[in-house]
This record gives structure tokens, sequence and C-alpha cells, in this order.
């Protein structure tokens, strides 16, 4: 699960640091909060408290960045250079699964990872938080709509948006699933 949670903050933050902290967090106050309820309980509760982690994490780098804007014109250019988080260092392949695997259909399937989740960081925000929670978490549409605070008609719309804002970009990129 913490994979998972994870993907879901770093597609929401961009930053692998970030997303780190924020799925800690939300697993202590999980387990301070609600460790004495009963444990079947606790996934929805923890996706529930990720949401407000992520948005939390928006609101403070709002602020953060409005007041560094002011201070901005202090730094010289060499301090701007920032590295960027790799997709692909933080995919990992089981060896086991892919032992019997051809080499050429292993890279074509990270390939196609690779692409998917680069048109997922591309959807709007709360797309890509019903996306994510339907479909990479398996949360139906009432768990769904109780984690992100909506109803469930809004999940429902988020999430036919972005899969066929998905279906379009992958199609663009010469993806075809039919193909397959």
């Amino acid at each position: 699960m913490e994979k998972r949670a994870f993907k879901r903050a770093h597609f929401a933050t961009q930053n692998a640091d970030s997303a780190l902290d924020i799925v800690q967090d939300s697993m202590i106050r999980l387990a301070e909060s609600y460790g004495s309820r009963d444990a079947a309980q606790w996934p929805m509760l923890f996706q529930r408290i990720l949401t407000n982690a992520i948005l939390d994490w928006h609101r403070r780098q709002k602020v953060r960045a409005g007041w560094m804007s002011n201070m901005s014109d202090f730094r010289g250019s060499d301090e701007d250079s920032e590295v960027d988080f790799d997709l692909l260092e933080s995919l990992r392949v089981d060896d086991a699964s892919g032992q019997g695997e051809a080499a050429d259909r292993r890279l074509e399937r990270m390939q196609t990872l690779e692409m998917l989740e680069q048109e997922i960081a591309r959807l709007p925000e709360r797309q890509r938080e019903a996306f994510l929670l339907r479909y990479w978490e398996g949360l139906d549409v009432a768990e769904t709509a109780q984690a992100m605070g909506c109803s469930e008609g809004s999940v429902k719309t988020h999430c036919s948006r972005a899969t066929q804002t998905l279906a379009k970009a992958l199609r663009a990129r010469g993806l075809d699933h039919e193909n397959r």
C-alpha cells in the first residue's frame, strides 16, 4: 500500500522527498489517531488522511511560493538548479516476474508504463486523484467519494474525464490497446 500511496503523493507533488514525507506523516497520523479502531476501517481512513496531507502540502507550497517570490531577487542564477525526480528510478521490476519474459517485451512494458505515468501526471489534480483512488487503489465509487470529500457523481465525472483524456493521449503517442 505504501508504494501506491507514494506514487499518488508523488504525482500530486512532483517531488520524491515531499511525497515520502507526506506518506510517512499520513501513516503516523493514522496510527496515532485511529490505531484503536477496527483494522478494516484503516484503508479508507488512510486515504482520507493522505488526501488531506496532500492538500495541506499544496497550501503550504502556495504560501511559501508567495513569500519566497519576494526573496528570489537575492539568489544567483547558479542556485536555481534543482534536480528533478526520475520516475524510472522509482520503478522496480520484480526480478521473479521478469524471468520468463523476453527482454524486448519487458522493455516495451516499461516504456508503456512510463508513458502512462507521464500522462497521469498531466491530468488535472482532481481527475488524477479520482483515477488513482479508483483504478490503482481499487476503491469503489463511494469509498473514493469519501476519501476525496466529494459526491459520488463528481467521482464518476472525474474518472470518466481522466480515462478519456488518458486514452486520447496514449493513442496520440502511438499506444492503442486494441493492437496489443
